[in-house]
């Protein structure tokens, strides 16, 4: 019986906590990405990119690297897909701009090369919470500056 009480406690605790209006509504306990907060990056992501009429896929990643949304703006081409999730598990995995690794290369620290399932252009960029990377977006479709105008977009929309 005791244990069924404490299970009943613990998640009324949940529920206040979850609805609390001092829990932000972009992040989850643990300082997790949220789906909502995915999908309000990749719609200023998107904004950004159709007022310069560039077609772009917009994807946003969780702590771990795993897709929590992903956006592929019509007439975007479809290789893009795979490179803006690229760019963003680059980013969370080394919780840095995918531009670091391209920077990188470009001045001949083909170390980076050995470092594995790394997409060095930019257009990733971490998510920090606290000092934690929490997700991160990555986008493609357009040139590298483009692609990095349109995430640094999706970012504020959060921060």
């Amino acid at each position: 019986m005791r244990a069924r009480h404490f299970f009943t406690f613990c998640l009324a605790l949940l529920v206040i906590a979850l609805f609390s209006p001092n829990v932000s509504a972009q992040f989850l306990p643990k300082n997790t990405l949220s789906l909502a907060a995915a999908k309000k990056m990749a719609a200023a992501a998107e904004a950004e990119a159709a007022k310069y009429k560039w077609t772009m896929v917009i994807a946003v990643v969780d702590d771990g690297g795993h897709l929590i949304y992903l956006e592929h703006m019509d007439e975007a081409q479809i290789g893009s897909i795979e490179v803006a999730q690229g760019k963003a598990r680059t980013a969370v995995r080394f919780r840095r701009p995918s531009k670091f690794f391209e920077d990188a290369l470009a001045a001949n620290h083909l170390g980076v090369m050995t470092l594995g399932d790394i997409t060095a252009i930019r257009g990733g960029l971490p998510i920090m919470v606290d000092g934690k990377a929490v997700g991160a977006i990555g986008v493609s479709g357009g040139d590298p500056a483009q692609d990095e105008q349109c995430a640094e977009a999706g970012l504020a929309a959060v921060h």
